[in-house]
């Protein structure tokens, strides 16, 4: 089922919004090379909890953890471990919060030391993506709408997109209807009305988009061993347009 939502609740997401941006801001300082991905663990739960969050991602179809950090060629819901980052690793560090019931959530990636041109167009693909796919977040705009322009644009840069994890609806509980593929054709699919509240979140491989998974049942990695890029923000459809409500510039 897909809910709207009300102004008042619009305000209390962006709330709960504004906190997940400040962990993603404080973590563009923590994260160098030598840390764990447990400290990044470690430092998130803390932050959530005591800015009176809860990390909404613990318990959540028994997922243990507040975050999930999935390192270089791991698509998304990697655990938090205990092995020193080094420098040249990319993680993406995704987490969902509760505050006062009003739910958030938002993945960002980021480089740790040095960088190479690989990694830089990865990511500039993956962000620009991110926003051509929210600039599409527009009452009467269709779900492929949002698809189509990520989609075509990733495939431009030589570079392809996850088809097996998809954004979604959200509020009151993690994930909601509708889905929201990051590929698709203009014009299709679900009706976008304001009230929405949905993720955006492009998963971009520098090669193939196939995964396979790990044993834990939970993580995701390119099947051929390619690296893989997230970022994901939380978006309110509204009259007066796409409502970024986990912006790290507001």
């Amino acid at each position: 089922m897909i809910t709207l939502k009300s102004e008042r609740e619009i305000e209390m997401m962006a709330e709960s919004g504004a906190l997940l941006a400040n962990v993603h801001k404080a973590l563009r300082e923590f994260i160098k090379p030598g840390i764990t991905s447990w400290d990044i663990e470690l430092f998130v739960h803390d932050m959530i909890q005591k800015n009176g969050g809860i990390a909404a991602q613990i318990g959540y179809e028994g997922y243990k953890y507040a975050t999930c950090c999935s390192i270089n060629d791991e698509i998304c819901h990697g655990f938090p471990r205990k092995k020193k980052l080094k420098s040249g690793d990319l993680i993406k560090v995704d987490m969902c919060i509760d505050l006062k019931g009003a739910m958030s959530d938002s993945c960002w990636a980021y480089i740790v030391g040095q960088s190479t041109p690989e990694i830089d167009h990865l990511m500039e693909v993956t962000e620009k993506s991110l926003y051509l796919g929210i600039e599409q977040a527009q009452p009467g705009n269709r779900i492929g709408d949002i698809g189509h322009a990520i989609q075509t644009y990733v495939e431009g840069e030589g570079l392809s997109v996850v088809r097996d994890f998809v954004g979604h609806g959200i509020g009151p509980t993690i994930h909601e209807s509708p889905a929201v593929p990051h590929y698709g054709e203009k014009g299709k699919g679900l009706r976008l009305k304001e009230g929405m509240v949905i993720t955006i979140e492009p998963m971009v491989n520098t090669g193939t988009w196939q995964m396979k998974m790990d044993n834990n049942n939970w993580t995701a990695r390119t099947r051929d061993g390619g690296l893989s890029c997230q970022f994901e923000h939380t978006v309110a459809i509204t009259a007066d347009g796409p409502r970024i409500l986990t912006d790290q510039e507001a």
